[in-house]
């Protein structure tokens, strides 16, 4: 891959990284300076929904992140866009859907397909 298109997804990813680094910041402040009482007991089961589903959307970021992190680590260490199972190069358009992604399409498939299979 050239270093224009390495420097385009390097790009991509930080701003990425920092759009998920700032809500997860959001959330933090916003839970730690609540000062929520609720008399009625139904408020305040809505506001604990709200706050369970919103944490279970921070953890599936912070999976994220480390994907992020991990697709950085590679841009600088040469191995991005290289898929880590055949080591062929990854599409354009695949990266450009799923820029933290390790493997091409044809791995992906067959990868699923095998899952499927276990009844993963």
């Amino acid at each position: 891959m050239d270093q224009k298109k390495l420097e385009y997804f390097g790009r991509l990813l930080q701003d990425q990284l920092d759009e998920l680094i700032d809500e997860a910041l959001k959330t933090v402040n916003g839970m730690t300076n609540s000062k929520d009482t609720f008399p009625d007991p139904t408020d305040r089961a809505a506001l604990e929904t709200d706050r369970n589903f919103l944490l279970r959307i921070r953890d599936r970021e912070r999976k994220l992140i480390e994907k992020i992190k991990e697709a950085l680590d590679r841009i600088e260490n040469g191995g991005f866009g290289v898929c880590e199972v055949c080591g062929k190069d990854i599409g354009n358009k695949r990266l450009m859907a799923r820029p933290v992604t390790t493997l091409c399409i044809e791995c992906k498939k067959t990868q699923e397909a095998r899952e499927r299979a276990r009844g993963l």
